[in-house]
């Protein structure tokens, strides 16, 4: 058997074929990489910068950062709450979206920005009791309009958090650093 294949191995074409499969597998990869650590597109360019500069706090419009994994997304009916009193609604192209969902009955369909893989059990609400800021993660969303991506998430990040929090508790970086804390 192991003749045989080293046989094959010496042909050109089936070289070319692991090659070309390589390759097919390492771009596959790291297209879908890059896909989880990019900027989608959202329904509505939501203002970020102007909310946060009105006192509105991040958990008005994501309450679900305290309960569950997801910090959640407003529904147009959280949004139209306050906007259907603004008379701005006539002239901002984003406002007239809002209401046209509203309008329509039809949810709005934001999508996610921050996005980690399957594999990865991440809940907000352990961070938010550490003591954590939004803004620690997701940098100022004073500054930004639609949210981007303001820091690339992965493990090696993540884990530095975590040891830097836990630097001087050895009980504490073992727990932060076991991989049950985050693969379960």
């Amino acid at each position: 058997m192991g003749v045989r294949i080293k046989t094959l191995l010496k042909e050109p074409i089936v070289r070319v074929v692991l090659v070309i499969a390589f390759l097919t597998v390492i771009g596959g990869a790291g297209w879908g990489i890059y896909q989880t650590q990019t900027s989608p597109e959202q329904p509505i360019n939501f203002p970020h910068k102007l909310h946060v500069g009105l006192g509105i706090q991040c958990l008005y419009c994501h309450p679900g950062a305290f309960t569950q994994a997801s910090a959640g997304l407003p529904t147009e009916q959280k949004c139209w709450g306050c906007h259907q009193q603004i008379a701005k609604t006539q002239t901002s192209p984003e406002l007239q979206k809002l209401a046209k969902y509203v309008n329509n009955n039809q949810p709005i369909k934001w999508v996610p920005v921050y996005q980690v893989p399957d594999f990865v059990h991440f809940n907000h609400r352990p961070h938010l009791a550490a003591g954590l800021n939004c803004e620690n993660c997701h940098g100022d969303m004073s500054t930004q309009t639609t949210a981007k991506l303001q820091q690339r998430v992965n493990m090696g990040w993540c884990l530095n958090c975590h040891r830097e929090r836990a630097k001087d508790n050895p009980k504490l970086l073992t727990k932060l650093t076991d991989c049950g804390t985050c693969h379960y």
